[in-house]
């Protein structure tokens, strides 16, 4: 899963560059099912704030119901997750 969240933060970092509209719906996708797989993973893992950070991020990044924040602050969503997500990666390997 490791490197799947690190896939996911360079996708969320890729989309701060001009991108075709299809590369933006890809990412989508994939940030709802890695978020909400996550949520899950924390859940059942007893960790309720962080399963509800991610079920949260999962339902922001669903591709269903479009929430149109504009071009500047999707960019700064996109950076701010991607950061989680490396924090939350490199500092659960260290615990481990």
């Amino acid at each position: 899963m490791k490197h799947i969240v690190l896939i996911l933060a360079i996708m969320l970092l890729l989309c701060l560059a001009p991108m075709p509209y299809g590369y933006y719906m890809l990412v989508r996708w994939a940030a709802m099912v890695v978020f909400a797989v996550t949520a899950f993973n924390y859940y059942a893992e007893n960790k309720k704030e962080h399963a509800i950070t991610f079920g949260a991020l999962a339902l922001l990044f669903q591709p269903f119901i479009k929430i149109a924040l504009g071009r500047t602050i999707w960019n700064i969503v996109d950076v701010a997750v991607a950061i989680l997500l490396l924090i939350i990666t490199f500092t659960k390997n260290e615990k481990e």
